[in-house]
């Protein structure tokens, strides 16, 4: 079992296409364009408005945008804000209940933190301080690194041509229920 699901995955992959997007993208489109569950994505992301790192705008040209600037946004901010501060280990305090002790545990056996809890502690601390220091943009920059240049083009095209087509659709709409 995974400490950190497709939730994180999800979101990481869609703030992505934020990073150099000035242009509100929507839920579905980002749904849509990586072949995710629409109604995940969109359960997911008013979770990250809410910790202040997406803004939301409504309407024909609504969606969501990166609240600050991508390098400001930490991998640590994100799954936080997904997940909430997920604990590595939660420590049973099994060392006090060996059967020798008779229910009653010596102090030496109980006494400071546990050295498997310690150990899980320090693991926890190194995992959240690596998340803490790669950015959003770091992320972006490795995927524009890794990706053919003119993918990078066509994603973007993909995403304008959506917000042209919402628009289109939207107007249709109107007018047809105003004929009516």
């Amino acid at each position: 079992m995974s400490f950190y699901g497709a939730s994180t995955e999800y979101v990481l992959h869609s703030l992505l296409w934020l990073v150099d997007n000035p242009e509100p993208v929507s839920s579905l489109d980002l749904a849509e364009l990586q072949n995710i569950p629409a109604a995940f994505v969109a359960k997911l992301l008013p979770k990250l408005e809410k910790a202040g790192l997406l803004n939301a705008a409504e309407g024909l040209k609504g969606g969501y945008t990166l609240a600050k600037p991508a390098d400001e946004i930490t991998v640590l901010a994100i799954v936080d804000a997904v997940d909430g501060e997920k604990r590595l280990f939660n420590c049973q305090e099994i060392r006090g209940r060996c059967a020798l002790f008779d229910e009653n545990p010596p102090g030496w056996a109980t006494q400071g933190i546990c050295g498997i809890h310690a150990v899980m502690l320090r693991a926890e601390q190194a995992m959240r301080r690596e998340l803490a220091q790669t950015s959003l943009a770091d992320l972006a920059k490795s995927v524009r690194d890794k990706a053919p240049s003119p993918f990078l083009g066509e994603a973007q095209t993909w995403l304008d041509e959506r917000v042209q087509t919402r628009r289109t659709n939207k107007v249709r709409q109107r007018r047809r229920s105003d004929s009516a």
